[in-house]
């Protein structure tokens, strides 16, 4: 699998269930959000924007994704909210199809276009690494089955301050719309966390 075939298979609506570890407080906050991937074609507009925005030559990507998403955090004040979109380009090293560039418009933890390194491990997870301008951040993709998909991730801030956390994410609708059998289950655990909290 490559990383364009991970975008695909991970089309459709999500009901992502997260637990975020804080380190330094030594606190976990629960969390929940929807979230939509819509793959694209490597000549899809979006995707020839975001290269031509890293000023990278479009004909270099083989595709990306649109992700909108949608949630709430425990720790949340009043006027926060958790929602937004961005766009991926992937764009793979010419001798090593399974790892390359991943451009975004916006970033994990910074809401800043940023290019971030990825490659697909011995197990067909998807790993993305990124150096922001005060951060780093490595999250991990994996499917357990075709509608239970799992996602790790670590940030760490310059001077220390670092979070992990863990989702479990449920596909609720797949690229057609239609509702995946797993939506009951989902509803039924939904407030699971293998790390508990």
């Amino acid at each position: 699998m490559d990383a364009m075939e991970f975008f695909q298979l991970s089309s459709g609506k999500w009901r992502s269930q997260r637990t975020t570890h804080h380190l330094a407080f030594k606190r976990t906050e629960a969390g929940e959000s929807e979230i939509q991937v819509q793959a694209l074609a490597a000549d899809d507009p979006q995707v020839i924007a975001i290269c031509q925005l890293h000023e990278v030559d479009p004909k270099l990507a083989i595709g990306g994704a649109y992700v909108t998403w949608q949630g709430a955090m425990g720790w949340d004040r009043e006027d926060e909210n958790h929602e937004g979109s961005t766009v991926f380009a992937l764009v793979p090293d010419a001798d090593h199809p399974r790892q390359g560039s991943l451009l975004r418009e916006r970033g994990y933890a910074e809401i800043v276009p940023v290019v971030g390194q990825y490659h697909m491990d011995d197990e067909n997870g998807l790993v993305l690494t990124t150096e922001y301008e005060t951060m780093s951040s490595v999250e991990r993709f994996w499917f357990v089955s075709p509608s239970l998909r799992m996602r790790s991730s670590t940030v760490k801030r310059f001077g220390g301050f670092s979070t992990a956390t863990f989702c479990t994410e449920f596909r609720i609708a797949d690229a057609s719309g239609e509702v995946s059998n797993l939506n009951e289950t989902a509803q039924r655990i939904k407030y699971f966390s293998l790390f508990g909290g």
